[in-house]
């Protein structure tokens, strides 16, 4: 045991030794389009370096606060590019959710990060752009189970992006818009565009393909791949996407101005909004959202008596977004480009606390909420009769329709253009939260091959290192097949075939196809 220990601390020496002298003979710097950045050599042997808290953009603050990204600004020299940039402004609701610190956060904030192991003559590698979750109001991009060692250890250039949050990313205001031209919100989305744009004309200094750019999120960054899909704005950016458990609901897609025929516009939202922040009497100009602080914008602190809250959303009638999201889809206006599309069984299960229900009675009011005079027949699709079963039912509607729905409307949609499409079914039950099931972000450790926990075993370490390779053969080549594993079917409108990923990797078809198609009826009868 002795002999172990000191053999792996001479090994340790040598690393640091090589590390150093890596560093020492220039490893690890590369120049961009703003300047020379110094990263972290992380394996020598195998050339791993992250680089950290990259600028892709001015910070937007003052002025260029609720304003579209500018971009940053040159410097002479080395810049350091060990150390993550601060986040962007945001509660500390996730950072308690996950056990995590919450780091330091700053309106300035708009960094990405690159891991690559590409070394001078290799082949261009293919580009995988993470995009983080979080309900488009929390989150960041170095999250714990965000590394990307993994994935640049298999022939990728990751980069991971953080992008403005809450009301400092999509707030739509009427005298924003007079001061643009005519539209606001979707600043968030625009950064992730800028973003994309850096990588673009940066990327190969990494030793990425900037023609092989494959974007993909979970939760509201699913929302944002379902986004840049839809948007114009990304054509020639982005050449597939992955789109992990997107949060597409009845409220989080909203016209710029006017009613969408189920609630008020993106701009009816900022005007309540602004109305519950600023003290009465005060105009709502631009002038006077921009002399609020980020931490009351954040909190929602609002003046005595007035709610604070603010829902995020894709904001269309805009050169972001011309039309609905899902209308875009529909009529096969996305861009035409390779998709994965999936959920999760039992995505409902971690927000059914934020909904507390404990009869039948308090879920047909829950429903009237959203569905008005049509709560009733969306009911009938969730029945109970007992408490557990209510609970079933309600982890099923949450899945179903901030889920799932959205999910099979991207995937209908690909059928009206040339490229393939694949859904996945995540059903592996957390074994280090079983209360949850396959719960909604469980499928991160295994796509990042970041699992950490004491009860993971081989069969979650099987499953890690197949869907990390499905991922990645997707980012390559528009198909997640090949290198032996199990053959995932591409979807279709008429079978819907999807793959199972779970205890055991199986085909199946027309996951929950018959609720979804009331379920859209019902939405189309309002």
């Amino acid at each position: 045991m002795a002999d172990s220990r000191r053999r792996k601390s001479s090994i340790a020496v040598l690393n640091a030794a090589l590390l150093f002298l890596t560093a020492s003979l220039g490893a690890g710097v590369v120049k961009t389009e703003s300047g020379k950045l110094q990263g972290e050599v992380l394996d020598a042997a195998t050339g791993l370096t992250v680089y950290r808290g990259i600028p892709f953009a001015a910070p937007p603050v003052g002025e260029l606060r609720w304003k579209p990204p500018q971009p940053a600004a040159k410097w002479e020299g080395v810049q350091d590019a060990t150390e993550f940039g601060a986040i962007c402004p945001q509660a500390p609701v996730l950072a308690m959710v996950t056990g995590e610190a919450l780091p330091g956060t700053s309106e300035d904030c708009l960094f990405l990060n690159v891991w690559t192991a590409a070394r001078e003559g290799d082949d261009p590698r293919p580009v995988m752009v993470w995009i983080h979750g979080g309900g488009l109001s929390l989150g960041w991009s170095n999250q714990v189970g965000y590394d990307g060692s993994a994935f640049a250890g298999k022939g990728v250039v990751l980069v991971s992006i953080n992008y403005r949050l809450g009301p400092l990313g999509y707030l739509a205001h009427p005298a924003l818009s007079r001061e643009a031209g005519g539209e606001s919100g979707n600043y968030g989305f625009l950064d992730q565009i800028a973003a994309l744009q850096w990588v673009e004309r940066n990327i190969a200094q990494f030793g990425g393909d900037p023609d092989n750019v494959t974007i993909f999120g979970e939760s509201a960054g699913g929302t944002s791949v379902h986004a840049l899909m839809a948007s114009p704005l990304a054509s020639g950016l982005i050449h597939r996407a992955i789109a992990e458990s997107p949060w597409v609901t009845d409220t989080n897609v909203r016209p710029l101005r006017g009613a969408n025929g189920i609630h008020g516009s993106a701009e009816d939202v900022g005007v309540a909004w602004a109305t519950a922040m600023l003290d009465d009497g005060v105009k709502q100009t631009a002038k006077a959202l921009r002399a609020l602080d980020a931490r009351t914008i954040i909190t929602g602190t609002p003046q005595a008596g007035q709610p604070g809250a603010y829902e995020p959303h894709v904001t269309y009638g805009t050169a972001f977004m011309p039309e609905s999201s899902e209308d875009r889809y529909t009529a096969g206006k996305q861009n035409d480009i390779p998709l994965i599309a999936g959920t999760n069984r039992n995505e409902g299960t971690m927000f059914m606390a934020f909904q507390p229900i404990t009869d039948r009675a308090e879920f047909l009011e829950m429903l009237k909420g959203v569905y008005g005079d049509q709560a009733g027949k969306v009911a009938k699709l969730y029945p109970s009769s007992g408490a557990e079963e209510l609970k079933a039912q309600h982890d099923r509607f949450i899945t179903d329709t901030w889920f799932l729905r959205g999910t099979r409307r991207m995937l209908l949609g690909m059928d009206k253009v040339s490229s393939p499409a694949f859904q996945y079914f995540f059903t592996r039950v957390n074994p280090e939260n079983p209360a949850w099931g396959a719960h909604h972000a469980a499928e991160l450790g295994y796509v990042f091959n970041t699992l950490q926990g004491e009860n993971y075993d081989e069969t979650d370490d099987r499953l890690a290192a197949l869907m990390i390779d499905y991922w990645v053969q997707f980012a390559r080549t528009g198909d997640p097949n090949g290198g032996g594993r199990p053959t995932w079917p591409q979807f279709a409108a008429k079978r819907q075939a999807y793959l199972e990923l779970g205890d055991d990797v199986k085909t199946g078809t027309a996951l929950e196809r018959e609720i979804n198609d009331r379920l859209e009826a019902i939405r189309g009868s309002q």
